[in-house]
């Protein structure tokens, strides 16, 4: 896996991510939440993700969008690491779920241990 983060990996897809939140399950690490489904795919990507901060929680757009970036980046420089070698093909939601604004190195350790709860989740199965 490379280190960049394609349109074609970015979950758009409104009736999969409708079905991510029925369906799914999820593994967190406050503040954040992965939410995941094992799933097909019409192209031959591997994974798709999506990322979410709650309106609720920060009002200010601009926080919101910073975050967002922060997540993106962090999920963009960590997966090849974690998802290398996996066959199985899954769509994910990364979810916000705090009320203060994080800096990159937070969100950078969370992101790691959530991607490590999600592999132990998987690897049970």
């Amino acid at each position: 896996m490379d280190l960049s983060f394609s349109n074609k990996e970015k979950l758009k897809s409104k009736k999969c991510i409708e079905q991510l939140f029925l369906e799914g399950q999820s593994v967190s690490a406050y503040p954040l939440r992965l939410v995941y489904l094992q799933t097909s795919f019409n192209d031959n990507t591997i994974i798709k993700t999506g990322v979410s901060v709650s309106k609720r929680n920060l009002k200010k757009a601009v926080d919101r969008n910073r975050i967002k970036r922060l997540l993106r980046e962090s999920y963009r420089l960590h997966k090849a690491t974690y998802f290398n070698n996996i066959t199985t093909r899954y769509a994910f939601m990364i979810l916000y779920i705090g009320n203060d604004k994080p800096t990159l190195n937070q969100i950078e350790t969370r992101m790691k241990l959530v991607f490590k709860k999600f592999n132990e989740a998987v690897s049970i199965k």
